[in-house]
């Protein structure tokens, strides 16, 4: 019997609408613990503990998956164990999709680019989106891809692997609720997020003061692996999101650009709220999180409230995270930057409305960088950013005497200087571990887990 075949059944013998896999934890049952961060607050994330037997499901490939997120009433309490590997480009009959396969007629990707060259006849203008244009054959060539990656993750959901190996592939988890209905209570464990690529980024010139081309651009990919949009109360955790067959460093150039298939990691947005992200290893990326996705959203004011804890920061370029109105507290974490040439910044200040009541927190977080990376640059400022407070702060440390001040390296080479208090103080949060354990720490008890 497969191990899959092994989990199922025991599933199939539940008592009372619990899974009995282990005679130690499932962590399908498991809810967030009191006072771990801001998705603590009120009732907590229970996610589906609740779940009776109906609503209990392993799955293994993308039609499984969507399936069980429709079995039953809207939001009822559900679990989903993730057993194995999941691709999300696939066909109904579980068959590997390639870009090629979303293709719109009348699209290729060889014609988009002869057509849009800024250094052909057109320059950097090409003529307006039309019906039957390639620009508009590349819009349709993303809505054929989006219909097969984009899962909508409903309320009152959990979602946990079976071991440390399970992993999802290419999908997006869009949990989104509207501006009047929010989405509520999911959480999501023990998931390796891999490979969560665009195939059709949209192309944005670049131009000169006079109009001509500047010899680069952007391309802009649209999927995260987990974005949360009009949501409230989210825990996750003990996952891994990376980039393996499409990492940055095999993207082709076009237009002087690398051609980014990729977008955040995980996207905190929209007026989402009450969000623990604790003990997830997130790698070799380049826009990492992004906390606040506007600088003009005023519902996003009194919410995106979100802790981050015990979490693996390696080889990432930027967004980890950037802020925007919300009370982020980031504690225990530990970043490791092995490159300047592909390393932004790690702390991204931006709007913070007078008078100031939020930003970001920072508390014993370790920095390992490469020598030519100086600590000035793990802070950024962005549009209306004024504070960011910050303590307890080692990096490349052997002994907690040899800390570093990562606000005062930016003010001391930087214009405006920013302020360090930012209006509030965290009170939701399990013990604080002393910075120079934090390495140890993450290494091994951070990202997926073997339980079954």
């Amino acid at each position: 019997m497969t191990s899959r075949n092994r989990f199922a059944a025991a599933c199939a013998m539940a008592l009372a609408g619990t899974c009995i896999v282990s005679a130690q934890r499932d962590p399908g049952r498991e809810v967030l613990a009191a006072n771990d961060g801001w998705a603590s607050l009120g009732g907590g994330v229970t996610g589906g503990a609740l779940a009776d037997a109906d609503h209990v499901f392993v799955v293994g490939n993308r039609a499984e998956f969507l399936a069980a997120l429709t079995v039953g009433p809207t939001g009822a309490p559900r679990i989903l164990y993730v057993d194995g590997a999941i691709d999300a480009n696939v066909d109904d009959s579980n068959q590997p999709l390639a870009c090629e396969d979303y293709y719109a007629p009348g699209y290729t990707l060889d014609a988009f680019l002869a057509f849009y060259d800024p250094a052909g006849p057109w320059g950097p203008n090409p003529p307006a989106n039309t019906a039957g244009s390639l620009e508009a054959g590349r819009r349709a060539s993303a809505a054929n891809q989006s219909a097969r990656v984009r899962w909508r993750i409903p309320d009152n959901t959990t979602i946990v692997g079976v071991d440390k190996g399970a992993t999802i592939r290419g999908a997006w988890l869009d949990i989104r609720g509207t501006t009047t209905t929010p989405r509520r209570n999911v959480i999501v464990r023990n998931i390796t997020f891999e490979d969560v690529y665009d195939c059709f980024p949209a192309w944005t010139p670049r131009r000169n003061a006079d109009g001509t081309w500047a010899g680069t651009g952007d391309w802009d990919a649209e999927y995260d692996a987990i974005s949360l949009r009009e949501t409230e109360g989210v825990w996750v955790d003990h996952n891994e999101f990376r980039d393996v067959a499409t990492a940055d460093s095999t993207l082709p150039i076009y237009f002087g650009s690398k051609y980014q298939v990729h977008d955040g990691h995980l996207d905190i947005t929209n007026a989402s709220d009450l969000v623990t992200v604790s003990y997830n290893r997130l790698r070799d990326h380049d826009k990492t999180m992004l906390i606040g996705s506007s600088d003009t959203a005023p519902r996003d004011v009194g919410r995106l409230r979100v802790t981050l804890h015990h979490n693996l920061f390696e080889n990432l370029g930027q967004r980890v995270p950037r802020v925007r109105y919300g009370q982020v507290h980031v504690y225990n974490n530990y970043y490791v930057i092995r490159s300047g040439d592909t390393y932004g910044y790690s702390w991204g200040v931006g709007v913070q409305p007078l008078p100031v009541t939020s930003g970001i927190f920072a508390q014993n977080n370790f920095f390992r960088a490469d020598k030519d990376v100086a600590p000035d640059r793990f802070i950024a400022r962005f549009t209306n950013g004024r504070s960011i407070h910050a303590e307890g702060t080692l990096l490349n440390a052997a002994a907690a005497n040899h800390g570093v001040d990562p606000l005062a390296e930016y003010n001391a080479v930087r214009e405006p200087d920013l302020a360090e208090a930012v209006g509030w103080v965290p009170t939701l949060f399990l013990p604080i571990d002393r910075t120079l354990r934090v390495p140890s720490l993450i290494e091994s008890e951070a990202g997926p887990f073997n339980w079954n």
